[in-house]
């Protein structure tokens, strides 16, 4: 671009707010602002980089969906709306702040060390996801310095590259939907959860800047000492969470929670953590986004394909082969997101089941769990963008995959392998009887004292010779008597045959709150109370009976002492009820006296309950409470099981009958009371859903009537849209036709008037610049950035100072002008002013032709030396 430092004056910034200048980021790396757009996406890259303040520190890196066949202009088109150099990016370009680059057509960007790299795109014209494709680059090479925006466009591009951006610690915007042309792809990170700011355009530059210098100073990272007001404003954030989700993230990495937290206190506009706190409290409804912050699961299908082909390659083909043809397999997937993980487990186990003879497959039953009921609903739903063509191969999307519109919904016969549940896995017991276990990348985000708890309980959920699958970063720690490495680099492990000492097992107990606490000032504690505390924990666990809290329906609410001699989770879905948990021998009992207890209000004692156990049988009384106080726990019962010394020998006498005899008879007349109750019980039940299945029908038949009549509308909406589908693509036609007509005749005119050599100006009605050729560049200092300037402004060589005045004259008369003026260089032009006159015959400014004379000149002059040419009365012009 020429230099302006010849101009006088100096020309004013073309944005409404280019001219403000922002303070420099800080002295350390600066950021990145990744812009995504598509259809629509001019207007609004034109609105940003035009509010992008003068001296913001930060690059801008547009990657938009361009026509791969046609020469990119958006450079040119952007250039005037910014006082930043707008550029091409080109193979191995140095990024530097106060710069904007723009990605060529038929080409995918990527960055290495803030150097900028074209790649020729893999993926067919149509399937092709640059901005992904960056996003992802940049959040693997800036962190937590990454910034992604994504602006009006059509379809789900730039879903997953923002994901992996929140994964990094960065910074993510979207446009307002509302002031979007096409808002497809900003609603697609909005309804995914993944922006932190959503706004206008044109205001989304100034967010940034403000996001990033109050992330500065509030810097929240957790030193090796901390503060006592730090501390205190992070535990009355924890104890908030708590009350307002029923989960205790005080266990969980404070650099990461930290890190969450001061993302939303720099959205917010808050300094200080304490500041925050108040903020909580004030609006709840922030509490379920830091919440939603903290949960962010990033994930997508055959993460690290390095560690799925070994898996596929190697460790299942060996567990296939030890396990007898028909056995069905049990797999948990912990911590599994959207679901991406658990449907990427059961394609590789179906495309093995595929190789081998039908008479030798084995079926896998997985179990899906996360602490997210959002993403184990979007998990259940098995809807995924088309941008899911990045990790997932053209064979499998047509061998697991259903096109639904822009969409891949997973196949029916994947989708019936996985069963997804909400749990929460520090504090929910654990599936048990596993062959395989994968936990990836949830590790890292727990302190060490949660990981030391999780690593034996995993151990304790899996068959000898089970696989763990861990993450990357993530290992087993001193925990290798437990675990055997197959392949370090994959952190694939074989669960060891050593014993698991009971003491290492911490079995997860759950602890539903009934009412939230007020939050409270911490107060001290004093040695009394903590000798009372351990004292109290001490009688709790070494002489307390096995109890459990339920509802009136059997859902778990508490449970105290060591319980899995007397309850075990079911195998399936998980739930937690009594009913479902309760071992043999106590299944039946329970489901008989709880009621009544219920109805009577009154305690029941069953004794002598024979009740197996891996094997064995134990003696047991079972005694249930209802509870009437406190009002809190009103309408539950707490079942209090203690185990019975077996007697070595029973003796009755009655009469002649032998012992052995009588006993029999006791226990089969116990027997026949206990299956009459329950034959009573179960002509109740019947009675009662044989009315619910009758209300529930009449429901469901007229459900069904109203799914006819919508999917009837939905049919003619679907033709509708086909019809508009195809209407609009001969409308693109027909202006793709006209587009190269125009572009051709504009051309010709460029052509046309660089082979006159004349230069030439076009100005509008307001007598600002609208087009010039390039001799024109050698009388004015004209760029192409001074479209749209007034011509007074633009510094000229020509003595001419009434060239405005001539210009509105001619303007408002009609009346062409012709003077011949002079230059300050000694050349001479014929200048011509003519009115411009469009098709209509409607006057829409002026244009100014200028014809080099100087030679005529220098021969006029000549001549009058030698006497042979009239002496010229003197010019007003010079």
């Amino acid at each position: 671009m020429p230099s302006d430092v010849n101009k006088t004056p100096p020309r004013p910034p073309a944005p409404a707010r280019a001219d403000k200048t922002a303070a420099p980021m800080p002295s350390r790396k600066f950021p990145i602002v990744a812009i995504g757009a598509s259809a629509g996406g001019l207007e609004a890259l034109a609105q940003f980089l035009g509010h992008v303040p003068v001296g913001c520190g930060m690059a801008f890196v547009v990657i938009q969906h361009l026509d791969p066949d046609h020469k990119g202009m958006m450079p040119e088109l952007l250039q005037r709306t910014t006082l930043m150099p707008v550029m091409q990016a080109k193979n191995r370009i140095k990024v530097r702040p106060d710069c904007v680059y723009v990605i060529p057509p038929n080409a995918d960007l990527s960055i290495l060390h803030d150097s900028l790299y074209l790649l020729e795109p893999i993926a067919p014209r149509g399937l092709r996801l640059p901005i992904d494709f960056f996003f992802r680059a940049l959040a693997d090479d800036r962190q937590e310095q990454a910034i992604g925006v994504i602006l009006s466009g059509m379809g789900s591009d730039g879903t997953l590259g923002v994901r992996a951006i929140k994964e990094r610690g960065g910074l993510v915007l979207a446009q307002d939907p509302a002031s979007a042309k096409f808002d497809s792809m900003p609603k697609s990170i909005i309804d995914a959860g993944l922006a932190d700011i959503i706004a206008a355009a044109e205001t989304l530059p100034q967010r940034i800047i403000d996001t990033l210098h109050l992330q500065q100073p509030a810097k929240l990272a957790v030193s090796d000492v901390e503060s006592v007001d730090q501390k205190s404003a992070f535990d009355k954030i924890c104890i908030l969470l708590r009350e307002r989700t029923g989960h205790d993230f005080s266990f969980y990495k404070k650099t990461t929670v930290y890190r969450r937290i001061e993302r939303r206190m720099a959205i917010h506009q808050l300094a200080r953590i304490g500041d925050y706190v108040h903020h909580l409290r004030e609006n709840p409804q922030e509490l379920d986004l830091l919440f939603k912050e903290l949960l962010i699961g990033v994930t997508n299908f055959f993460r690290d394909p390095a560690t799925w082909a070994y898996l596929q390659e190697n460790t299942l083909p060996d567990l296939l082969a030890a396990t007898p043809p028909g056995t069905t397999l049990r797999a948990w997937v912990a911590g599994c997101s959207s679901g991406e993980e658990a449907y990427s487990l059961a394609i590789i186990f179906r495309e093995l089941q595929e190789q081998r003879k039908p008479h030798e497959r084995c079926s896998l039953q997985i179990f899906a769990t996360d602490l997210d009921p959002d993403a184990i609903e979007k998990a259940r739903r098995a809807l995924y963008p088309a941008n899911i063509a990045i990790d997932v191969s053209e064979a499998r999307l047509k061998r697991f995959f259903v096109e639904d519109g822009n969409s891949f919904r997973v196949a029916k016969e994947i989708r019936e392998m996985v069963v997804f549940a909400p749990q929460n896995i520090i504090m929910d017991p654990p599936f048990t009887k596993l062959d395989i276990l994968t936990c990836r990348n949830l590790l890292i985000y727990l302190g060490p004292e949660l990981q030391k708890k999780l690593l034996p309980l995993f151990h304790y959920s899996l068959k000898p010779g089970g696989i763990l699958m861990l993450g990357s970063a993530e290992s087993i720690g001193n925990f290798t008597d437990l675990f055997e490495p197959l392949e370090s680099k994959a952190r694939l492990f074989k669960r060891s045959n050593s014993l698991l000492h009971p003491d290492e097992l911490e079995f997860p107990t759950r602890h539903f709150p009934t009412k939230a606490a007020p939050l409270m000032e911490p107060k001290p504690e004093t040695s009394t109370a903590n000798l009372q505390t351990l004292a109290d924990q001490l009688l709790l666990q070494k002489f307390s009976p096995a109890a459990v809290l339920v509802t009136a329906t059997g859902d778990l609410v508490y449970i105290n002492g060591r319980t899995g001699k007397y309850l075990e989770p079911a195998a399936g879905k998980v739930n937690w009820n009594i009913h479902a948990m309760a071992r043999d021998g106590l299944r039946q009992e329970i489901s008989l006296a709880l009621p009544r207890a219920l109805r009577s209000g009154e305690s029941v004692v069953s004794s002598n309950l024979p009740v197996d156990h891996n094997g064995d049988t134990q003696l047991v009384d079972l005694t249930i409470f209802p509870i009437q106080e406190p009002a809190p726990l009103r309408g539950m019962a707490m079942l209090v099981i203690t185990d019975v010394a077996t007697p070595s020998e029973v003796v009755i006498e009655t009469g002649k009958r032998s012992p052995r005899r009588a006993q029999r008879e006791l226990d089969l007349e116990k027997a026949l009371a206990q299956a009459q109750q329950e034959v009573q019980r179960l002509r109740e039940e019947m009675q009662t859903s044989q009315e619910e299945v009758k209300s529930a029908s009449e429901e469901l038949q007229s459900t069904n009537e109203e799914l006819q009549s919508t999917n009837e509308e939905l049919t003619t909406s679907k033709e509708e849209m086909q019809s508009l589908n195809e209407e609009l693509q001969t409308v693109n036609v027909e202006l793709q036709s006209k587009v190269d007509e125009l572009s051709s005749a504009n051309n010709d005119m460029k052509n046309l008037l660089n082979s006159t050599d004349i230069a030439t100006i076009f100005l509008d009605n307001a007598l600002h610049v609208r087009r010039f050729t390039t001799q024109a560049t050698r009388l004015f200092k004209l760029i192409p950035g001074d479209i749209g300037r007034p011509l007074s402004d633009i510094v000229t060589n020509l003595t001419y100072p009434n060239l405005q005045i001539d210009a509105e004259q001619v303007l408002n008369t009609l009346a062409f002008s012709d003077r011949e003026i002079g230059t300050t260089d000694g050349r001479w032009f014929q200048v011509k002013i003519m009115p411009y006159r469009t098709l209509e015959n409607v006057i829409d400014g002026v244009v100014m032709t200028f014809n080099d004379i100087s030679r005529a000149k220098i021969l006029e002059k000549e001549l009058r030396a030698v006497g042979k040419f009239p002496k010229a009365e003197p010019s007003s012009h010079g």
